[in-house]
């Protein structure tokens, strides 16, 4: 400021032209007559740096408006700017909401987000999941892993989810075996109709290692015209809409649990309801499950009918010990088809294929010897196939 000052001094004793006068402190003229219009408009702090920062900053949010980003933040903890965002304008699209980054922004300034640790990601070797073009192309099926309520009882969560639309078809508190099961799949089935597949693992009671990876439960699916899809062993990832699903459900309803089984399904009814009509999903450009979900138009039938079999098939009941008569010995098949009503045809190499429905479950050879067949599993898509 005193170099300033004294310039200016120098200028006005006439000794000095403006060009020698900046060469000699280091300006160009532009700053010098700046200073000058200044000093000339009668600034008594002409010779001080002023502030760059705008007067006025058109860009503020409104404080009702931002008073609304945090109680919708305070409401739904969970949900990210790029979600709230979608939920608010879902809400009240007749405001003028602002953008994601400036929703960060302010939940950042009210202390309601905690930094994020970044973890180096590991190369991704997943398989891709199947594409599904619609809803009810297929399902997909688990148990989120069990856990005790705080009064010690176990609870066994069944979830059922829609792969096209993410909508959360089951999530219900059951024993993980087919009597446990079947009644939630026969509601669903009911009221969403049938889909054309069902991913799941190969754990009981959807999987075996019997023949077909058959269950008494997927033997009922292929009865009403569904496909089991079967993961790899120790394989997750293959269902991996569905456990990205499971960590969202952990986060917001037992950690930590609930007292006890009754208290916990009702945070699992409210997350149900929560998930499928209000929470964006990025999948479907930031709607909610329930506006991309329609039911099945396949209906489940009043009555389960045995597989049809054409001519170039024998067809054998398959007895309660798990055993056809083939060829005047008897044959163990499984244990999943009994009272099932199996097609076994003839190959060119003599042996012949057991059939269930469409599926291949096993080989009877030459000398009447039955080697099961492991479920058949799908390999990686084409290079460029999207996954919808």
């Amino acid at each position: 400021m005193e170099e300033r000052i004294r310039m200016f001094m120098e200028y006005e004793s006439g000794n000095w032209n403006v060009s020698e006068l900046c060469r000699r402190h280091g300006i160009c003229r532009d700053t010098f007559y700046a200073w000058r219009q200044r000093k000339q408009s009668g600034d008594p702090e002409w010779f001080r740096d002023r502030s760059h920062a705008p007067q006025q900053c058109r860009q503020t949010t409104d404080a009702a408006i931002a008073e609304k980003v945090i109680a919708a933040r305070q409401r739904f903890p969970y949900l990210g700017p790029r979600k709230l965002l979608a939920l608010l304008d879902r809400q009240a699209p007749e405001i003028d909401w602002p953008a994601a980054s400036t929703i960060g922004s302010i939940l950042k300034r009210a202390g309601l987000i905690s930094p994020v640790k970044r973890r180096r990601r590991p190369l991704d070797q997943r398989r891709p999941c199947t594409p599904v073009q619609e809803p009810n192309d297929e399902w997909s099926v688990d148990f989120k892993g069990w856990f005790r309520t705080r009064d010690q009882c176990r609870v066994d969560p069944l979830t059922v989810a829609d792969s096209h639309s993410r909508f959360l078809i089951e999530l219900q508190i059951v024993a993980p075996t087919t009597e446990g099961v079947r009644p939630r799949f026969e509601r669903a089935f009911r009221e969403h109709g049938l889909p054309r597949a069902i991913r799941c693992d190969n754990g009981s009671p959807f999987g075996s290692r019997g023949a077909g990876g058959l269950t008494t439960l997927s033997v009922w699916w292929l009865k009403l015209g569904i496909t089991p899809r079967f993961i790899r062993p120790a394989s997750p990832q293959e269902n991996g809409r569905h456990e990205r699903m499971h960590r969202t459900l952990k986060a917001q309803t037992s950690s930590p649990p609930a007292d006890n089984a009754s208290e916990q399904q009702a945070r699992f009814d409210a997350f149900r309801e929560h998930y499928n009509r209000e929470r964006p999903h990025e999948a479907l450009g930031q709607r909610p499950p329930e506006d991309a979900y329609r039911a099945s138009q396949r209906t489940m039938p009043d009555r389960e009918q045995d597989p049809w079999y054409d001519a170039n098939h024998q067809a054998r009941r398959v007895r309660g010990n798990g055993e056809i008569k083939w060829k005047g010995k008897f044959v163990f098949i499984g244990q999943a088809l009994v009272n099932e009503l199996v097609g076994i045809a003839e190959l060119d190499t003599g042996d012949h294929v057991v059939r269930f429905c469409d599926l291949d479950v096993g080989l009877i050879d030459r000398r009447g010897l039955f080697t099961r067949f492991a479920p058949p599993r799908e390999g990686l898509r084409e290079p460029g196939e999207q996954t919808a």
